[in-house]
């Protein structure tokens, strides 16, 4: 899309002040918010992409994801919206300059410096991570300087941490690969699952290249340099820069690891490991005689080996002189020329270096204790300033002290510093607005910390709910996004979860009537069949029990009847015609079996049936009666035997 004139008012609230640049998907410009007054940094999709839903869905999640993510070290999203077709995110404004700038004007940086950075970044990394975002695309270009080298307090920020993994859901499909080609891990290379290791990988690389001036890997193609990453080994720093440490080298090839768990396990022990690499080298640089150096295994496939300390063997002692013997008689000797010249050298140098710190001495101005001008008015702590000889630099911020009130000073009060130095005053603008931040669904600690951290005061009430798990947020007042003043009470409704009712007996009820007065008592239901001879749609059973206490909103469970049992008559004794009607009229099937019996009465007759009386049956079994038949004793003839 063309770039956007100046003045150009976005959503009618973010007038565009200059373009900054554009990246992989969208334009950056400088703006100012007209509502609150300060300069953001605005985000503007392309609208080719506006119509991919993959996309639309990757740059909401940039806001959603980074809007949480509160630290000094990461760049804040205040906003999100939609505009002329396309969307936008506005975010935190940051004065500075890109790391990769600095790379390619200053690169190979001195340890120190690049330890410092990284150092930053890890800071930043452990707090996203714990919070389960995965940034997935760390790279110099996402990283801002605030100040240049020579400020021993410049701060890193990283930004972009929405195109990122939050939770368990995905963004890109499987086998899609992200992020800029020099800095993939080897796990994104290859469109596996991608974890707070992968972020790891990506600043060592970035540490790698602000070491040596270069990334480990390069190619003719994104292509070409992601399969780089996955089979081969990096080159040796120390190959390219003699100057880094072993112990920092071993930490470098240890992050650079292609196995996600042969680099650190997270990021406080890459910072650990990176202190003990910075401890040495302060030690060398002391001019220790012993060091203890860390040997990476550099020439193994994917990762550092463990760490060995190795100690460098003591110089040996100078030779004793032989014992006895006593030095020759004789005058005096003179010590050789070249010895005399030397040690006139010496004596020279050093009174030269005696004569330059004398000067120095004479020559450097009266230290004085900077005055406590803290809680003063400007205009008072200027004067107390000027009468005691230091000069004044004012620095205008928000703050919650009154108006053209100190409440910071650069030196402190009571440090001694050169008369005539300059004493930089932090001067409050007085309260102004902050947006109330999105906390719902949070944990209350968690959006107590929240709303803290933007200078509000959060107060606690709590509500039941059946939706809002015990202990979070269920809404705020003000709702999120409203600006109110800094400093103000806000109030977190926080569940107490949901209100506690006993379960009614509906046992024996019809199913209509006993759901709707389970659901009148604000219970769940769930309905499933059980064979029974009690009539159709009977409940026969519930769970939980009559009487129990359970949350509202609970579940219970009835079992209601299918009315497909039969209870089997008695036939016994009867008739076989009238046995086999009552077992068809009860819905049974008669299967008859005879047997003789020598009793004229049981001739016909029922005399056992299975499955016996009052058992319960399946409409259509069979039940089978055992009907007598009447055999007459046999009479002996005349004569016969016996």
């Amino acid at each position: 899309m063309p770039e956007l004139d100046e003045q150009t008012i976005i959503d009618g609230r973010y007038r565009i002040l200059h373009h900054v640049g554009s990246g992989g998907m969208a334009d950056v410009y400088c703006a100012e918010d007209v509502h609150l007054g300060r300069r953001v940094a605005l985000k503007l999709l392309y609208r080719r992409f506006a119509q991919d839903t993959e996309f639309v869905e990757r740059f909401r999640r940039e806001a959603s994801a980074a809007a949480g993510l509160q630290h000094p070290n990461v760049v804040s999203v205040y906003d999100r919206g939609e505009f002329d077709g396309t969307y936008y995110i506005a975010m935190e404004f940051c004065q500075g300059v890109s790391l990769k700038e600095l790379i390619g004007r200053e690169a190979p940086f001195e340890p120190h410096r690049a330890i410092k950075i990284v150092r930053q970044m890890l800071v930043a990394a452990r707090f996203a991570h714990r919070r389960g975002v995965v940034h997935r695309d760390l790279k110099p270009q996402n990283v801002i300087i605030d100040s240049e080298e020579s400020d021993e307090n410049f701060n890193v920020k990283v930004a972009d941490f929405g195109i990122a993994k939050a939770g368990s859901s995905e963004i890109t499909e499987v086998g899609a690969i992200m992020g800029t080609a020099q800095y993939l891990s080897p796990e994104q290379a290859q469109g596996k699952p991608v974890t707070g290791a992968s972020d790891l990988y990506s600043i060592g690389i970035v540490l790698y290249e602000m070491l040596t001036g270069r990334p480990p890997f390069d190619g003719d193609s994104a292509v070409a340099i992601a399969l780089k990453h996955v089979s081969k080994l990096p080159p040796a720093p120390r190959e390219l820069q003699p100057q880094i440490s072993r112990t920092l080298e071993a930490v470098l090839l240890k992050a650079l690891a292609k196995e996600p768990a042969d680099r650190y396990a997270e990021a406080d022990s890459f910072l650990l490991a990176l202190e003990a690499a910075e401890a040495e080298l302060s030690l060398d640089e002391g001019g220790s005689t012993a060091s203890f150096v860390t040997v990476g295994v550099v020439e193994t496939a994917a990762a550092a080996a463990a760490p060995v300390a190795l100690e460098a063997p003591p110089a040996p002692p100078p030779p004793a002189p032989p014992p006895d013997v006593e030095p020759p008689a004789g005058p005096p000797q003179r010590p050789p020329r070249r010895g005399r010249i030397l040690l006139l050298g010496l004596l020279g140098a050093g009174a030269l270096v005696g004569i330059v710190l004398l000067a120095l001495l004479l020559g450097r101005p009266d230290q004085k204790p900077v005055p406590l001008v803290l809680g003063k008015t400007l205009d008072s702590a200027r004067q107390q300033l000027d009468a005691a000889g230091f000069k004044v630099d004012i620095d205008r911020r928000s703050d919650l002290a009154p108006v053209d009130t100190v409440f910071r000073q650069v030196p402190s009060a009571s440090s001694k510093v050169d008369e005539g130095s300059t004493v930089t005053l932090f001067v409050s603008n007085g309260p102004t607005t902050v947006k109330m931040p999105d906390v719902l669904g949070l944990t209350e600690q968690d959006a107590r910390r929240r709303i803290r951290r933007v200078g509000l005061r959060p107060s606690l009430e709590q509500e039941n709910s059946r939706k809002v798990p015990l202990g979070n947020v269920i809404r705020s007042d003000p709702g999120p996004g409203k600006a109110i003043e800094r400093g103000s009470r806000v109030t977190l409704i926080v569940s107490s979860g949901p209100k506690e009712v006993g379960v009614p007996d509906v046992k024996g009820q019809d199913q209509k009537d006993a759901v709707d007065r389970l659901r009148e008592a604000g219970l769940s239901v769930v309905v499933r069949e059980r064979e029974s001879n009690e009539p159709t749609d009977t409940v026969v059973d519930q769970t939980p029990v009559a009487g129990q206490l359970v949350g509202e909103g609970s579940t219970v469970t009835l079992y209601v009847s299918n009315g497909r049992l039969k209870q089997v008559p008695d036939v016994v004794g009867q008739d076989q015609g009238e046995a086999e009607a009552d077992l068809r009229s009860a819905g049974f099937r008669p299967a008859v079996r005879t047997t003789a019996t020598d009793q004229p009465d049981e001739d016909g007759r029922v005399l056992s049936q299975t499955p016996a009386a009052g058992k319960d049956r399946r409409s259509g079994a069979p039940v089978v009666i055992t009907v007598g038949t009447f055999t007459a004793p046999t009479t002996p003839a005349p004569g016969g035997p016996g």
